[in-house]
């Protein structure tokens, strides 16, 4: 099993669906889960640990989980079925027993999410569903931005307002002529 962590939330480009990022442990693999709004806003207040006035459905649930003496130890996304993640909460109680209880994944991120349990997805399931993810080329790429913009200086950007932004195809002395 890997312990995945919650990289945040997505919109895919074609359908405007959330989609909730897990990110696995090297930063080298994501997987995406398309999710509806609503489980999108309850995994985003989970997320930015946000206390509304009235308490959301996991909110309620971890209270409840709590008064009952139940402990969520950790969440399990254990398949892929149909296109559909399968997830399991394993919960303990104060006798010790464990409890498995089936669970759409989006409710078991949100839930760990507000008791701080641990995320778990089978291998098989990381390995069929991840995308491959360059964080190395993408912090190099935003420290090489940053250094760009630390180091410009407003003289700079009018001596090089327009440059760089010439039509390579535009027919001048320097440009090869179309037959």
């Amino acid at each position: 099993m890997v312990e995945m962590t919650v990289a945040g939330i997505a919109l895919d480009a074609a359908t405007r669906s959330p989609i909730v990022l897990l990110r696995d442990p090297s930063g080298r693999r994501q997987v995406p889960i398309w999710i509806d709004q609503a489980q999108a806003h309850n995994i985003l207040a989970g997320l930015r640990q946000i206390e509304p006035p009235r308490p959301l459905s996991h909110d309620l649930m971890a209270t409840l989980m709590a008064l009952g003496d139940l402990e969520l130890q950790r969440v399990i996304i254990h398949a892929i079925e149909e296109n559909t993640f399968r997830a399991v909460l394993k919960l303990s109680d104060g006798q010790g027993e464990s409890h498995e209880i089936d669970c759409r994944p989006s409710d078991a991120i949100a839930l760990a999410l507000r008791t701080g349990s641990s995320l778990w997805m089978l291998e098989e399931v990381v390995g069929d569903a991840s995308i491959p993810v360059d964080a190395e080329a993408d912090a190099e790429e935003v420290a090489d931005f940053r250094r760009f913009v630390e180091g410009l200086s407003p003289a700079e950007l009018i001596r090089h307002k327009g440059k760089g932004h010439r039509d390579p195809h535009a027919d001048d002395e320097t440009s090869p002529k179309n037959p």
